[in-house]
């Protein structure tokens, strides 16, 4: 298994927040006009996010945005994450987002998001904070495996 890159793994999860981000925006301020926006829309897009990140990984291990990175995430022994390796992988990156309009705590995930990053870099398997908790790893796709079809 070849490890992802870091760019790699950055342009799937920027592909990944506008797939869900700009619709979830669009609805929220149609809903939601003026400044209750401010305050509905993180955590609605944590709450997507999250959905749409646990699904995606339990069945296929990829999200639509590692699938054009050409990545995706599997166990430390390889196959999928499945649903329990998936749900705190999700939970870990969404949840700082719905705590940004908390002033303090939006500071504090705004950190957090650094150090889950800057984990990447320490040691020799690449893994974010969400990774070691769930017990996997990304990889780059292999053509050869069926997992993400």
């Amino acid at each position: 298994m070849e490890l992802a890159e870091p760019g790699q793994r950055l342009l799937a999860r920027i592909v990944d927040t506008l797939v869900v981000g700009l619709p979830v925006a669009m609805v929220v301020r149609e809903v939601f006009p003026g400044r209750e926006t401010d305050l509905v829309l993180p955590p609605a897009v944590a709450g997507v996010l999250f959905l749409y990140e646990w699904l995606q990984l339990a069945v296929w291990g990829r999200t639509i945005g590692k699938r054009f990175a050409g990545i995706q995430v599997v166990r430390m022994n390889s196959g999928k994450p499945g649903v329990w390796r998936a749900l705190p992988r999700a939970a870990v990156y969404s949840a700082p987002i719905a705590l940004r309009p908390v002033a303090i705590l939006g500071v504090l995930a705004g950190l957090f998001w650094v150090a889950n990053v800057a984990a990447m870099y320490e040691g020799s398997q690449r893994q974010a904070l969400h990774d070691r908790l769930a017990g996997t790893v990304v990889v780059k796709r292999s053509k050869r495996t069926g997992y993400g079809r």
